[in-house]
């Protein structure tokens, strides 16, 4: 059966929302971050359900330990069911780990799924609910030419070169 526009549409405003939340999280602009959930969602992150505030408070102070972090989406599925949806966004993440206790610097690369209840409430499509799924993990080595003479750095603030060409 055809897709309609208007489900089309609240499909692409959702995967939306994925990628300004990654951006906001690789970017550290918890603003950005914020904006991706209604205001009394909860994320299930491990062991209990957090609020907004209490994963931000939770999150930032551990992204800023990482010097890098990339947060590549693949496989989205989407299923819109009137005012509400159900998401799974694939993600693989990157953070490199400063050396700290004997252990050289590394990668630490994550696989996990964001398992999202979706909700539109005033024209607008957020995260009512997320859980957090984690299929693998791995420490690896670094072998890091980093960018060439030529290249321009990425920085992880306001600062990034791509705010300015907006």
């Amino acid at each position: 059966m055809a897709k309609s526009v208007e489900t089309l549409q609240a499909e692409s405003e959702i995967r939306d929302v994925q990628r300004r939340y990654c951006r906001g999280v690789d970017r550290m602009d918890f603003a950005m971050v914020r904006d991706c959930f209604h205001p009394d969602a909860a994320l299930d992150y491990g062991d209990s359900d957090l609020s907004v505030d209490e994963f931000v408070g939770w999150a930032e102070p551990g992204l800023r330990t990482y010097s890098m972090t990339t947060h590549f989406i693949g496989n989205q599925l989407v299923e819109v069911s009137g005012e509400t949806a159900w998401a799974e966004h694939y993600v693989v993440a990157y953070h490199r780990c400063p050396a700290a206790g004997g252990v050289p610097e590394h990668d630490f690369i994550c696989n996990f799924r964001y398992a999202d209840a979706m909700e539109r409430r005033d024209g607008q499509w957020r995260i009512a609910r997320r859980v957090l799924l984690v299929d693998s993990w791995r420490r690896v080595p670094l072998d890091d030419l980093g960018p060439g003479p030529t290249m321009k750095p990425g920085r992880r603030d306001a600062g990034d070169l791509s705010n300015a060409m907006r």
